[in-house]
């Protein structure tokens, strides 16, 4: 059986047959009652990329002591990327009188936020915390947010050199984003473009909500143009929804192409470099647990990630016949034959 028809199939088992309440564990101490934790997810509930971290997320709060079908109730909900069902979602966690709420980024704690300043949040993927208002500080957040950033605003850079050191010849490289995640992904956007700038690439951004439609238009001019052509895709809950289509564009196109995450390139694309967000969710675990036995979320640091994923597939490589410099071979955390 395929691996990700054998994770729906465990995350559905999971689930109880619901997608909107997951009894999951309780700590062995906490018996006096029970305790909810309201789960708001951007993503699609059918996305199989998003069960194994819920089943991290589950994995790790038994590791703390949590004992399914004692003491807590974990109530989710799947937004499927869509603002009106973020809001609705987070009015229906906020419903079941949730003693902390986790968030999967930055959109989902704002629209959480816009209903509860006193219900903790935590979130394993929120983007530019401060700069966006959402926290005081990340050593002493200050309210009822707090959580893991999932990006280093230096990344963009990292990104075109992994471009440029796998393709060498590309000389025009697409950043893609959706407007949608534009909040989340400023920082990454800027250290893209001057890094650009530093090493004489042109760099054309597709930010559209009609992205195949961009992109299909960034494809005519560089072969107008007779120039080497790349992607830059910027991470974004929206901007995942169009993830297979990215991946068809770059694969019609020949585009080398860097993406944000693992599942990109589990998906058919050349190589990642990003958060690994299993561990960020086993965190979050950590940060739930110690909420519920009474630590105040204002007073839990904002913390950076702690890892990074190099993920490469030699058979994207082989496809665009590219070769693979040995050097990032070696340093890849996964190599996709």
């Amino acid at each position: 059986m395929p691996f990700d028809q054998l994770r729906r199939r465990e995350f559905i088992a999971l689930l109880g047959g619901t997608a909107a309440a997951w009894p999951v564990a309780a700590h062995a101490q906490q018996s006096e009652r029970a305790r909810r934790i309201g789960v708001l997810m951007g993503t699609s509930e059918g996305d199989a990329e998003v069960h194994p971290h819920l089943l991290t997320f589950q994995k790790a709060l038994q590791d703390l002591g949590w004992t399914q079908d004692r003491n807590v109730q974990i109530d989710y909900r799947f937004a499927v990327s869509d603002p009106e069902r973020i809001k609705t979602a987070a009015a229906e966690l906020l419903r079941g009188k949730p003693d902390v709420l986790v968030a999967q980024s930055t959109p989902e704690v704002r629209a959480l936020l816009e209903l509860t300043r006193t219900v903790p949040i935590v979130s394993p993927m929120i983007a530019d915390p401060v700069g966006s208002g959402l926290v005081q500080s990340f050593a002493r957040p200050g309210g009822n947010v707090t959580g893991f950033t999932n990006f280093e605003e230096g990344m963009g850079g990292k990104w075109l050199g992994l471009l440029k050191a796998t393709a060498p010849d590309v000389s025009s490289v697409a950043l893609v984003l959706h407007p949608n995640d534009e909040e989340l992904s400023a920082g990454l956007r800027t250290s893209v473009e001057t890094a650009a700038s530093s090493i004489g690439v042109a760099l054309t951004l597709i930010r559209d909500v009609q992205i195949e439609r961009a992109l299909d238009g960034f494809a005519r001019d560089s072969f107008a143009r007779k120039v080497n052509s790349g992607l830059i895709v910027l991470p974004g809950i929206y901007t995942g929804v169009y993830r297979y289509s990215i991946l068809a564009l770059a694969a019609r196109y020949r585009w080398p192409a860097v993406y944000p995450f693992r599942e990109w390139v589990i998906s058919g694309g050349l190589l990642s470099y990003g958060t690994d967000i299993g561990a960020a969710f086993r965190q979050t675990a950590v940060y739930v647990d110690r909420i519920l036995q009474g630590a105040r979320p204002g007073e839990l640091p904002i913390q950076a990630p702690t890892k990074f994923q190099l993920v490469i597939s030699l058979w994207a490589a082989k496809v665009l016949e590219l070769t693979i410099p040995p050097s990032l071979l070696a340093i890849a955390d996964e190599v996709i034959e």
